[in-house]
């Protein structure tokens, strides 16, 4: 297909067994690329808490540096960051992708911030209704939705679509991010139709 896929995978849901199966199953199927993340807190039982992103990222590394999967390409690994101060041990990280945020200014404020060597792609977000504004915000109180932008939705189910586009452009446009992490929602299709018509 000519792209390259990256695996999400989260530690709430994983005890250090499963993930090495993870990761020998990765290597068979020639997945290279992984991007670890903490997980939502489940809504029924509660986490193994056996493993951390600290510690996925550790045990991927030596697979690959004791070369464990023979003739498979080194792991390349991934985190995610809030706009503030990223730890050291996920600086080691190849590639960072950074929380949504519905502001160039704050993205790139931290941007001139933070210093990583890998790409950093920054987080976008469609907001597909004024409901989902509500429980963005409730789930994740780091992220500030502009007010003018909820009411846009809730007059206009496009505004959602129209703002990411936009944002995804300004982005571009400024030189600081290797790319975006685009989440379209349940609205791909309209978002791909507009970037093709703009890029």
């Amino acid at each position: 297909m000519g792209v390259r896929g990256i695996a999400c995978l989260n530690s709430r849901d994983r005890n250090l067994l499963g993930f090495r199966r993870d990761l020998l199953t990765a290597a068979a199927y020639g997945v290279e690329r992984f991007l670890f993340v903490y997980g939502d807190k489940p809504s029924a039982g509660g986490r193994t808490s056996e493993l951390t992103v600290r510690a996925m990222m550790e045990e991927a590394r030596a697979a690959s540096e004791d070369q464990v999967f023979a003739g498979c390409a080194p792991f390349q690994v991934g985190v995610t960051s809030g706009l503030r101060t990223v730890p050291e041990w996920k600086r080691a990280a190849d590639f960072t992708f950074v929380q949504v945020s519905y502001s160039v200014e704050s993205l790139l404020r931290w941007r001139e911030a933070v210093e990583l060597d890998g790409p950093v792609y920054a987080g976008v977000m469609v907001l597909a209704s004024a409901g989902m504004a509500r429980n963005l915000a409730a789930a994740i109180p780091d992220i500030d939705i502009p007010g003018e932008l909820v009411d846009a939705v809730e007059r206009d189910r496009a505004a959602g679509v129209a703002a990411a586009c936009e944002q995804v452009l300004a982005i571009r446009d400024t030189g600081a991010f290797d790319g975006v992490h685009l989440v379209p929602v349940s609205r791909y299709r309209e978002v791909a139709a507009r970037l093709e018509r703009e890029l």
